[in-house]
């Protein structure tokens, strides 16, 4: 029985959000995710429940790729609400369905429920699991969330202008402030120190801009 990657996400504290507005967001970023990640997907991403969706990247590598382009998709579009992520690898003995992510069956997928399911009484919201780099990613994952969950929702369009164009001088034109301020911000949102960890997590991958 042949091994896949299986990235599984649900929204934290859902309950507090108008079901709705939650579903259309959920909706909008699988689909970008799809759309833009299509070659990287085996079984595109859907979302489950109101509040849950899953996918089938080719890889952990894609998988990997897909979790940063999700969080930060989320802070472009200054989304208030969080994600928690299970990435696991293991069999899925039915058929891959290439339309849904639905009506597939193996251990591999009831694992990383499972885990999904205990990930809700953890601090953390990323787990990585099946491969023999599994403490490594998670590692970084604490380092990512450390730097990424300090980030205030009213500085998202902040933010995002640091990750797209990384010049504080750039950035404080753009948004009609000193370079003095910018240089000032850029340090204190730790935005070196978040690219620098999304970069070895991300290792040679690319993410699309």
């Amino acid at each position: 029985m042949k091994n896949y990657s299986i990235l599984m996400a649900d929204v934290i504290k859902s309950r507090n959000d108008t079901g709705n507005v939650l579903a259309g967001h959920l909706q909008r970023l699988t689909a970008d995710v799809n759309s833009r990640l299509a070659l990287d997907i085996l079984s595109p991403f859907t979302v489950t429940l109101g509040d849950e969706f899953q996918g089938i990247p080719v890889s952990m590598q894609a998988g990997l790729q897909m979790i940063i382009l999700m969080e930060e998709m989320l802070l472009e579009r200054e989304i208030p609400f969080q994600l928690r992520y299970v990435l696991g690898n293991g069999p899925i003995q039915t058929p891959i369905n290439k339309k849904v992510a639905h009506g597939m069956l193996g251990r591999g997928l009831t694992e990383t429920r499972e885990k999904l399911n205990a990930l809700k009484k953890e601090d953390t919201r990323f787990l990585v699991f099946g491969t023999e780099n599994d403490g490594y990613y998670n590692k970084l994952f604490v380092l990512y969330q450390s730097v990424k969950d300090d980030w205030n929702i009213k500085d998202s369009k902040l933010i995002s202008d640091f990750l797209q164009y990384d010049d504080y001088k750039t950035v404080a034109d753009k948004n009609n402030k000193t370079w003095s301020q910018m240089w000032k911000r850029k340090r204190s949102l730790k935005i070196k120190e978040y690219n620098i960890i999304k970069q070895m997590i991300l290792d040679d991958a690319v993410v699309p801009g």
